[in-house]
């Protein structure tokens, strides 16, 4: 009986293998979730382990699989950071590739001194290299590199073979040991809380303003609105009093049982009742002038908005704002409406009177609808949120950033190549800055955006580790625990390294930025999935993306050096 249920569930998984992938997800994130003291493995590392684990089904997924979850998460991260990516470019750019050439170098240095300490021969030195930086382009580099040597037939393909069985042996750690470092090591090293500093990172990136979330408001919100009863004699038109308190509107008036329109002309008598809104300053000062508050009045309700429009009246660009405001035409449309925000390439600017407006800035407005409509032609375009993914947009830019993984530069023989996760990579950070400066295409939800990073990475990890989780038990156990030690150090010392020279000698102070590098210049994906899940927004994108292009470079340059070193 046992052994009929046995081979009916090993059928039912070799027919649905889908069903160990999300098993692994779902034990992943629940051992992930576990903290013990201040340590907390992750939903990654906890599907990477999960899945190994699995892995003696010996059942495997489709590589194909692998490849479409990698390039969802990488193209999403690349999006969602790609107008930061850009802005930040320049000579601060400098500790990253520094950061990325010493782990390189560091990395080196490690695998041939270790070879050379245990008589290993080229091809395991360059599986070790390989699995444990986890850059499998090293496997190709390398391959090649030993049939350049005149070796055998029979040697060759000996030494190819130990490539991957020392591939296969340290890859499952050289994933969980980059986590453990970049999450848990570097931030006591440093003395810093990830979540903590990418706050910190975020605040001077929105000059000190603050980002809400979708379901959270300022205790004091700086637009309100007030009911007024008029107890002063006033008989001043609407007009009037707005000029008289600049920075109100007079939204609707009750006079006895009706509703006024409240026109500029509209003359305000005793007794009135009317909806004041305006910034909450200027409200203190307006009761001062109208009356006594009205906590509720019937039919004084009025539906307020924010929106978002693309500037694209070519008439005010390259004007301050104070000459925008005060200009006839403007004077003539604003009333009602109140500027919130202004966003270049998705920064948020300082509201001062220095800022020049430039063609796609998104300026965000409140008010009620029919005044929204009155002005919202005369800025640009409004940007519709919606809840649907532009997959026109989307769909070409992962077709792009395959197309761009294919190209391959070959420098002395050496093929350089950015691959498909590389590609992805670029083609995110591209479409993500055009999305910026064109926001009326291009749409994708938050929650989308955060789907595919956390499907496509977990994802990726867990059918990495049902396709080689097995075969690395299998070579642990007929070559002992020796090479997968060795793989630990491969992992851990040039990163460790790379934490001191980041923080004494290119003077790292944001941890979250540090981790973001660090993962990036080990080509550590998995690492990075983490380090933005204990950030909590995309502020170690930008520095991952740098040393992340580096690295796939420099470590894939290793191949061939670890060929002819060792």
């Amino acid at each position: 009986m046992f052994q009929w249920l046995s081979n009916w569930v090993l059928d039912g998984l070799k027919h649905s293998p889908e069903i160990l992938l999300f098993l692994s997800l779902s034990l992943g994130y629940l051992i992930g979730g576990i903290r013990m003291g201040k340590f907390q493995l992750g939903g990654v590392a906890g599907s990477l382990l999960v899945a190994v684990a699995l892995s003696v089904f010996g059942v495997t997924i489709d590589a194909g699989v692998k490849s479409i979850l990698f390039a969802l998460f990488i193209y999403a991260v690349g999006y969602e950071s790609g107008p930061q990516f850009f802005r930040s470019l320049g000579v601060k750019t400098l500790r990253e590739i520094f950061l990325a050439l010493f782990i390189a170098v560091a990395s080196f240095v490690t695998v041939v001194i270790l070879a050379k300490i245990f008589n290993l021969d080229k091809g395991l030195a360059a599986g070790l290299a390989a699995g444990g930086l986890t850059q499998s382009a090293i496997m190709g580099t390398a391959s090649d590199a030993l049939s350049q040597l005149g070796l055998s037939a029979e040697e060759l393909s000996k030494m190819q073979a130990n490539v991957t069985i020392g591939y296969a042996v340290t890859y499952i750690f050289g994933s969980l040991g980059a986590i453990i470092v970049c999450v848990n090591i570097l931030p006591k090293i440093m003395g810093r809380d990830i979540g903590d500093d990418a706050i910190k990172a975020q605040a001077e990136q929105l000059h000190g303003s603050l980002l809400l979330g979708n379901d959270q408001n300022l205790a004091l919100s700086d637009i309100s609105g007030r009911l007024y009863r008029i107890t002063n004699k006033i008989n001043q038109t609407v007009s009037h009093i707005e000029q008289a308190v600049n920075g109100i509107s007079i939204e609707r008036i009750k006079r006895g049982n009706k509703i006024i329109e409240a026109t500029p002309e509209t003359v305000l008598k005793s007794k009135d009742i009317i909806l004041v809104v305006g910034h909450r300053d200027a409200m203190i000062k307006a009761q001062d002038l109208l009356g006594s508050e009205v906590n509720s009045a019937s039919g004084m309700d009025v539906v307020m908005n924010k929106l978002d429009v693309e500037m694209r009246n070519s008439r005010y660009v390259d004007q301050n704002l104070t000459q925008v405001l005060q200009s006839d035409e403007v004077m003539k449309l604003k009333h009602g409406i109140y500027l919130l925000a202004i966003h270049r390439d998705g920064q948020s600017l300082p509201l001062n009177n220095d800022i020049n407006l430039k063609l796609g800035d998104v300026i965000t407005i409140y008010g009620a609808d029919g005044d929204l409509r009155r002005v919202v032609d005369k800025i640009g375009a409004p940007i519709t949120k919606s809840e649907k993914t532009d997959w026109i947009f989307h769909g070409l830019g992962l077709v792009v950033g395959l197309i761009i993984g294919l190209i391959v530069i070959r420098v002395s023989d050496i093929p350089i190549t950015l691959g498909a996760g590389g590609g992805a990579l670029l083609s995110g950070l591209l479409f993500g800055w055009y999305r910026s400066v064109h926001q009326t295409i291009g749409n994708i939800p938050t929650g989308a955006v955060q789907l595919l990073k956390d499907f496509g990475l977990a994802g990726f990890v867990a059918v990495v580790g049902l396709s080689s989780g097995l075969q690395a038990i299998n070579t642990i156990k007929e070559q002992g625990l020796s090479l997968f030690l060795i793989g630990v150090v491969v992992t851990l010392l040039p990163m460790l390294l790379a934490i001191y020279f980041g923080k004494y000698v290119l003077g790292y102070k944001n941890v979250a930025v540090f981790a973001g590098a660090l993962a990036g210049s080990r080509s550590a994906n998995p690492a990075f999935g983490e380090v933005l899940n204990k950030a909590g927004n995309s502020t170690p994108t930008n520095s991952f993306a740098i040393t992340y292009a580096l690295a796939n470079v420099f470590l894939t340059l290793l191949g061939p050096l670890v060929v002819a070193f060792v």
